[in-house]
């Protein structure tokens, strides 16, 4: 009699638990989780990740103050990489420079430091100008087309200049297609005067003008150093077409300054964010952050790097 109580216990709990199989494969379906995975992936596929650097043009006298190129270099790879950007836009960037970012991201496409204003000096040496490159991931997406003018009176000149600025200014662009989406959008790399707010002002229009020919809701991303902060004329141009990612995430939220001195939070100085990623037509700001990372106190550069994550929105 124990022994037929016994079995039909088992058989009882046995029940219990194949009915409990039966609710929890309803509500946790194995198929509905993969198809949320795959979009998830799918979304994170769509997104694409752009930090904008300032590297520090590599010059001798900066190793007498242990910041020297060779000294911070692969600190500076260290933190891109583990950032993940799928675009990198960076400035002051010397041959030296340029030829070790190609070695350490074998994997992005790099355009936009050759040229005959660089072609006229072979010491490797800083002759007051340094060149805006524009890397990204050649697995992510496919170059369409690309170029560089210059931001003077006469842009197709290499290393021109025009409105006092101090240094010849220009911009480098290439328009691309992701692989995923099979959507095209432009990026667009600059760095403005450090000293002429006339050279500043007349820079920011030309870019306008020049960025304007597209239809309006063409996606483009411009990246850079301004040497200009958010109340300065310049961005006040900028931004009547175009829209800074880090206000379109963060609102009125002060970011603070972007240019230490290698130093970093304890620089003294009364310039804002002058290191921006702007957008407009249809792509839209996901997330955006100042990249503050250091190790054992030392810095990549003597800006802060900034970063967005962007998704082309519309057709």
């Amino acid at each position: 009699m124990k022994t037929v109580l016994f079995f039909k216990g088992v058989q009882f709990k046995l029940i219990r638990i194949f009915i409990i199989y039966l609710i929890l494969s309803f509500y946790i379906n194995p198929l509905s989780i993969n198809a949320q995975a795959i979009q998830q992936e799918g979304q994170n596929e769509s997104q694409i990740n752009v930090i904008s650097a300032n590297i520090r043009v590599a010059l001798k006298e900066d190793y007498s103050k242990g910041v020297g190129w060779d000294e911070r270099k692969e600190l500076l790879f260290r933190i891109l990489k583990n950032k993940n950007p799928d675009i990198l836009c960076l400035q002051e960037v010397l041959k030296v420079q340029n030829k070790a970012f190609k070695d350490n991201f074998p994997n992005y496409f790099s355009f936009g430091y050759e040229g005959p204003e660089m072609d006229a000096y072979t010491d490797d040496a800083y002759h007051g100008i340094a060149k805006n490159p524009i890397l990204f991931s050649k697995e992510k997406f496919e170059l369409i087309s690309s170029g560089t003018y210059w931001l003077s009176d006469t842009p197709h000149i290499g290393g021109s200049k025009s409105w006092n600025t101090a240094r010849a200014r220009h911009v480098n662009w290439v328009r691309i297609r992701d692989r995923n989406t099979q959507r095209e959008f432009r990026i667009l790399n600059t760095h403005f005067d450090h000293v002429s707010n006339e050279a500043k002002k007349n820079q920011a229009l030309m870019i306008l003008k020049e960025s304007n020919q597209y239809p309006k809701a063409f996606p483009q991303v411009l990246a850079g150093d301004f040497n200009s902060d958010t109340t300065s004329e310049p961005i006040d141009i900028i931004s009547n077409f175009w829209k800074d990612s880090y206000a379109e995430v963060h609102g009125d939220t002060d970011p603070g300054f972007t240019v230490h001195g290698f130093i970093g939070d304890e620089a003294k100085t009364k310039k804002g964010k002058v290191d921006f990623i702007f957008i407009k037509g249809d792509i839209q700001a996901l997330q955006s952050d100042i990249i503050k990372d250091k190790e054992d106190g030392k810095y990549p550069s003597d800006h802060y790097f900034v970063s967005a994550k962007l998704k082309l929105i519309g057709k």
